[in-house]
């Protein structure tokens, strides 16, 4: 799988996009609505058939583009199914698969930081979304966010993929553009070193943070698919 990373630096947002080589055809994960002239230009270029756009959960801190790329690219629109967002394609759920030629995308419910968190797990990495990130992991104080839950997801589902796995997260602050599960059990401070669900729980209890600037808009936004609602 041919995979290409992309950057949004208002939100420092990442998105993925992921090919098969013979086939051509391709998914896009987590797209920002300002990035989709970029991404459609990227797509055309490569000779690229835009199959999917997949969203890792429904994001508050920025709009996805997957409705507008599905306008012009004619692909199909994936999100967990409790989204319950009625402008998707394809509702997901744990264990689902999809195919990008001979290529496999598997996805992973991995709630915590919201209830509609999957991560896309393919041969040699993962894209984790906002569950965990490079020494961090998403935010558990709204929207259907759960500390308990986000560790169970991480630990007992991330964890357990193999060591040498790539990470490449919905977002970073501080540069990085991946990392490896075996880095991430070891070296997170959230929840590296074999902490403990109380550990993690009393870590994430302790913080205190600002509200997502546009999560007014972002989610009503990501239920739409980031299209104009009449």
């Amino acid at each position: 799988m041919k995979i290409e990373q992309l950057f949004d630096p208002t939100t420092s947002t990442y998105s993925y996009l992921l090919w098969d080589d013979k086939t051509r055809q391709a998914a896009l994960i987590d797209s920002v609505k300002e990035q989709v002239v970029r991404d459609d230009s990227l797509i055309k270029q490569l000779h690229l058939q835009l199959k999917y756009a997949l969203e890792t959960h429904i994001h508050a801190d920025h709009i996805t583009g997957s409705g507008p790329l599905r306008e012009e690219l004619n692909c199909l629109v994936a999100m967990h199914e409790n989204s319950e967002a009625e402008c998707a394609d394809i509702l997901l759920s744990d264990g689902d698969t999809l195919q990008l030629g001979d290529e496999s995308i598997n996805v992973i419910y991995t709630p915590g930081h919201t209830n509609t968190d999957i991560s896309y797990h393919i041969e040699g990495a993962v894209f984790t979304g906002d569950a965990l990130l490079i020494n961090g992991c998403g935010r558990t104080d709204f929207q259907s966010g759960d500390a308990k839950t986000l560790y169970h997801s991480i630990t007992q589902k991330l964890f357990t993929l193999d060591d040498e796995t790539t990470v490449y997260p919905g977002h970073d602050y501080h540069g990085f553009t991946s990392s490896t599960i075996g880095r991430e059990k070891t070296f997170n401070p959230r929840l590296g070193n074999k902490r403990t669900e109380e550990d993690f729980i009393a870590i994430m209890d302790a913080l205190i943070l600002d509200p997502p600037a546009r999560i007014d808009i972002a989610v009503p936004g990501n239920q739409h698919c980031g299209l104009k609602v009449a």
